[in-house]
Formats: C-alpha cells, sequence, structure tokens
C-alpha cells in the first residue's frame, strides 16, 4: 500500500487486527492513498477496527477509511455499504436489554454492561433488506431485534438441486438470511447468527462477545476462538471456549480465559478447550464454524495445544 499507492483493500475483521499489529512494528510507511478499507465476511469488532486506525494514523491513515459492510453469496456478496470516506460508526447498546428483551436500547451514559456494534450501511440499489420476526415472518420496528430478510436484482433464486433447502429459506420473495439484526436510522445493525446464540439462565447470548474478550488475553491467537453452548452437567446449557495458541504455558492461559469470559458476560465456562495453531474449523473464506467445533468437541476430535 505505501510503496504502490494502493488506494482498496478489503478483508475479513481478523486481518484488520493483525495489521494493526503490524503497524505498530513498522516506521516509515505513507498510508495517505489508502482510501477504503472494507471490513466484511465475520463479524466486526469495532475495538479492532479502532486499534487499526490508531496504529495507522502516525503512518497518515486515515480514520475515513474504515469501510463496515455486510454481505452474502446469496446476494452476490454485497448487501449494504456504508458512505465512502465517513469512517466507522458505532451504535452502543444495553447488552442486557438486548439478552432478554431483544431490543436494541441505546446505553444509558455511566452503563457498563455495553455492546458496541458497528453500523453496516444502507442497502445497494437494486436490495432491499428488512428486519423479520423469526417465528411469525412480520416486519419489525426499529432497534427491534429479529431476523435479517432480502430481496432484490441480485438475490438468487434459489439453491442448486436443493428445493427443500430453498423453501425453508425463501418466502414471499424475501431470503431469510438467519442473521440477528436490526435497523437504526435506514442503517443496518447486526448481532450475531440465530442458531449461535447461547442461551444460559433465560438470557441469549452472543458468542461474539465472548470470542472478542477471549482475543484480548495473551498468548490467544487473534481470529481463532470459537464460544459455544452445550449440554451441561446438570442437564443446563453450558459454556464452552475453544482458543488457539502458540504459547506452552496452556494451562495458565486457560485460566486467563476463563477470568476473562466470566468479567466479560457474567457466565464462567464449563470448560476451557486449547488447541493448536490452525486447528479451528473455518470456511473457504475463512468464517469460522461453531457448529463444526462443537460436534468435535463432543466427539474429542480437536487436536489439543
Amino acid at each position: 500500500m505505501s510503496d504502490y499507492r494502493g488506494t482498496f483493500t478489503a478483508g475479513p475483521n481478523f486481518a484488520y487486527a493483525l495489521a494493526a499489529r503490524a503497524l505498530r512494528r513498522l516506521d516509515g510507511l505513507d498510508l495517505s492513498s489508502w482510501r477504503l478499507a472494507l471490513n466484511g465476511a465475520e463479524p466486526i469488532d469495532p475495538d479492532a477496527v479502532e486499534r487499526f486506525l490508531q496504529a495507522g494514523a502516525p503512518h497518515k491513515l486515515s480514520a475515513g477509511s474504515a469501510f463496515c459492510a455486510f454481505g452474502m453469496a446469496e446476494a452476490a456478496l454485497a448487501v449494504t455499504f456504508p458512505r465512502l470516506g465517513g469512517g466507522m460508526t458505532v451504535d452502543e447498546i444495553d447488552r442486557r436489554v438486548l439478552e432478554t428483551d431483544h431490543y436494541a436500547a441505546p446505553a444509558a451514559d455511566g452503563t457498563t454492561n455495553t455492546r458496541r456494534l458497528p453500523r453496516l450501511g444502507t442497502p445497494l440499489e437494486g436490495l432491499e433488506i428488512r428486519i423479520a420476526d423469526p417465528d411469525t415472518g412480520n416486519a419489525m420496528g426499529e432497534r427491534e431485534v429479529g431476523e435479517l430478510e432480502v430481496r432484490g436484482t441480485s438475490v438468487t433464486t434459489g439453491y442448486y438441486r436443493r428445493p427443500e433447502v430453498t423453501a425453508e429459506t425463501f418466502h414471499d420473495g424475501w431470503l431469510r438470511t438467519g442473521d440477528l439484526a436490526y435497523m437504526v436510522d435506514g442503517e443496518l445493525v447486526a448481532c450475531g447468527r440465530i442458531k449461535d446464540v447461547i442461551i444460559v439462565g433465560g438470557r441469549n447470548v452472543y458468542p461474539e462477545d465472548i470470542e472478542r474478550a477471549v482475543e484480548a488475553v495473551e498468548g490467544v491467537r487473534a481470529g481463532n476462538v470459537i464460544a459455544f453452548g452445550t449440554d451441561g452437567r446438570r442437564g443446563r446449557e453450558a459454556l464452552v471456549v475453544v482458543a488457539e495458541t502458540k504459547a506452552e504455558d496452556v494451562r495458565t492461559i486457560a485460566e486467563d480465559v476463563a477470568a476473562r469470559v466470566t468479567d466479560s458476560v457474567g457466565i464462567p465456562p464449563e470448560e476451557v478447550v486449547m488447541v493448536s495453531p490452525g486447528s479451528l474449523p473455518k470456511t473457504s473464506s475463512g468464517k469460522l464454524q461453531r457448529s463444526l467445533c462443537r460436534d468435535r468437541y463432543h466427539n474429542a476430535a480437536l487436536q489439543p495445544a
């Protein structure tokens, strides 16, 4: 980017987290030409984006380059884009209200139990989005959390030779994405995947919150943490965290991970599993596969560090 005056990049959130670490070790760069740093393909952590921008500031990286977007293969990739050059806009909401009432209430001043989520912009031309009740399909109002649905000119009409999946995924012309989201001032805010939500003690805990907290633990590889729910020892759903590490002192890191999770979401994990680098299951585009990781955990097929 510095040598060839590049202007545009696209990558998942963990790529920018790694870039932030690298930028702190480098000097003599000129990133003033970098106009757009598209962040997509996986849940976006505002803290990681801010660390990337802060690390790039001494190298003349503009804060307006941050471009947090939403897309999916079924819509020929792009669904919503923010305003070019506007940088990242963050919505701060009350975590407890989100988990118990499915509503994205703005966080009150002084509230510590907050969740920060990036606004992902508005639909591209030819596309429509709405938030619907996952059970009834009825449209929901602003800040009400439900399933994101998409329709428009670039949305697929179905899955090849899988009519049963097509029937389950589409209704009244709308594609059900499986993503939990809400709308604010016409902009999309994504919360997580419906199938990945962990229900513990009447709370709907989002695995992304746990994974981001764990990534901050020294010795844990950024972008390589998976949290999921499982049947606990007392018949209730419990929390399991699997994280990659290169470190030798695995026990200490696991203890630090457990403490960080408890501090972050108020729920101690039933088990923390430290695994070797590169062993967490991911899709071809780099997305974490929580369901497959859960299956490997139950089948004792994880590669311990």
